[in-house]
């Protein structure tokens, strides 16, 4: 495979997923992070540490068998990768080109699979698939996610243009919020308990 790396332009702000996940979660997180500046003490949190220590860990491991299962033929681990066009930006545990000539990203989840796909999980993985389609020149098809607190439980997401278009949608609505733009906040109401945000929001 190619190199991943495109020409980065550093006076331009490149998006990451993680951010679009928080967006999607709540869009005033990006509005209090981004436009006010407001750290969400993301450190301090038990399940961000363990994630990263996980994703330390398993540079050391087998994963051969990962392999054999998604009929890979060639894997790219911990890829710095960055699209130009979309004006994002993220590192993707794992690429791999698959033996029908599609290519697919790969990552691993500190959490337990309960037989659902996290929609905010789904939205990561196409991401990375309109990323690898504009530098690798391949098309997406699917992705996977390996669950961790779960024997290392594997599941594909599939991925389809309608994916690919949503999720260009989301991006529009983050750009608007970066511009100063002060969204409305989750409707799902129960998020708010422990959101760190929660003194400051107005409603």
């Amino acid at each position: 495979m190619k190199s991943s790396q495109s020409f980065f332009n550093e006076y331009e702000y490149y998006i990451t997923p993680s951010e679009v996940i928080e967006f999607m979660y709540c869009p005033r997180f990006t509005y209090y992070m981004k436009c006010l500046g407001i750290s969400q003490n993301e450190e301090k949190r038990f399940k961000v540490q363990m994630g990263r220590e996980i994703h330390q860990k398993r540079s050391v491991q087998n994963k051969e068998y990962l392999r054999k299962k998604i009929n890979s033929v060639k894997r790219e681990s911990e890829v710095n990768i960055l699209s130009q066009k979309w004006q994002i930006k993220g590192v993707v545990d794992e690429i791999h080109l698959l033996e029908d000539g599609t290519m697919a990203p790969l990552d691993y989840k500190y959490a337990p699979y309960d037989g659902k796909i996290f929609e905010t999980y789904k939205q990561q993985i196409i991401l990375y698939s309109l990323m690898i389609e504009e530098i690798y020149g391949k098309i997406v098809k699917r992705g996977f996610l390996v669950y961790c607190r779960d024997g290392n439980k594997l599941v594909e997401v599939e991925i389809s243009e309608s994916d690919k278009s949503d999720a260009l949608d989301n991006l529009t609505e983050f750009k608007k919020v970066l511009s100063g733009y002060y969204p409305r906040a989750t409707k799902y109401k129960a998020r708010c308990a422990d959101c760190c945000y929660k003194n400051i929001c107005i409603s």
